[in-house]
């Protein structure tokens, strides 16, 4: 049902969009394996084979420019199983407050889970012409290969061909690139690192990685003092002075930021007194939890020093 184009708009898609499918996909899976609840039914369907790998479907946005159709974002939507129709309340909502934090983004498509594009597909996307006259669907394919080195996402778009005197739309894939932006790459990198390997834990990684970025801070410091109190000796004329030193030593300065202002004292000050909150409910919590530990210890005792009729004493 999918043919190939080598024409057309130029698509480039966003990290987000695929972690976004990754875990909506992730999570209808994982309940459906126990009890999948009603809502989580609606917007999700089991394989055409009658497997239990679910399809999750969702709609995708951003923004187009010219040619250039550009994929920053996504969100889910609900979709009748059997009779493959939307929600089109559950729709217009989530557009509408999309648009309250995105004004720029527009629905450009929608997405799926599966290995190819399927005849119900075209249902679906025809529902979304009034929307957008011309749908993107990007499909991903859950059942990845390993030797595999391509992104397990494929982009669609319908051309309009003429079958047996009958025109029809058809899907077509397109080619896109990866966009990323700098927020992207540094969230992207942050869970590439934190993903379990050699059977530890996210938090084994987590803790690694707080270790690693600590001992730079620890090393940062310690130079820093002795760059200061070199300037200090340089100062006093105990050694000589360096003209080349201290044009690095201005031009490092320049670079930082102006951090003696007091917007940033504020910030800093609401940020510290925030972190010292949570360390404070934390040692809370705990407190709590062992006492209350404590007190059905006590309480276990004591009923069973009553119901032995004797009598019980305690400090």
């Amino acid at each position: 049902m999918a043919s190939s184009s080598s024409s057309g708009p130029i698509f480039k898609l966003h990290p987000l969009v695929i972690v976004n499918i990754s875990d909506h996909y992730t999570r209808v899976k994982a309940q459906s394996q126990h009890s999948v609840p009603p809502r989580a039914a609606s917007s999700s369907a089991t394989a055409s084979n009658g497997s239990a790998a679910p399809r999750v479907f969702g709609c995708v946005i951003g923004v187009q420019r010219g040619r250039t159709v550009e994929i920053f974002n996504s969100f889910e939507m609900i979709l009748d199983p059997v009779s493959h129709t939307l929600d089109r309340a559950f729709l217009e909502k989530k557009q509408e407050l999309y648009k309250k934090v995105f004004p720029n983004f527009y629905i450009l498509g929608w997405y799926s889970t599966g290995c190819d594009a399927e005849e119900s597909d075209m249902q679906i996307h025809k529902a979304l012409m009034d929307i957008n006259e011309s749908p993107v669907y990007v499909l991903l394919n859950p059942s990845i290969s390993h030797a595999k080195k391509d992104l397990p996402v494929t982009i669609f778009e319908t051309e309009l061909h003429v079958i047996d005197g009958i025109p029809q739309l058809i899907f077509v894939r397109s080619n896109y690139v990866i966009e990323t932006v700098e927020a992207e790459r540094i969230s992207v990198d942050h869970v590439a690192h934190l993903k379990p390997s050699d059977g530890g834990s996210a938090a084994t990684q987590l803790a690694a990685h707080l270790t690693g970025i600590h001992s730079a801070i620890k090393m940062l410091n310690s130079r820093i003092r002795i760059v200061h109190q070199y300037l200090l000796a340089m100062e006093r004329g105990d050694v000589p002075f360096d003209n080349s030193l201290l044009r690095q030593a201005s031009s490092l300065l320049r670079r930082l930021p102006a951090m003696e202002s007091e917007k940033f004292q504020d910030d800093f000050l609401m940020e510290f007194n925030d972190t010292l909150l949570i360390t404070y409910l934390a040692m809370f919590t705990n407190c709590a939890s062992t006492m209350n530990e404590l007190v059905e210890k006590f309480n276990t005792t004591y009923d069973r020093h009553s119901r032995r009729g004797g009598r019980a004493s305690f400090i």
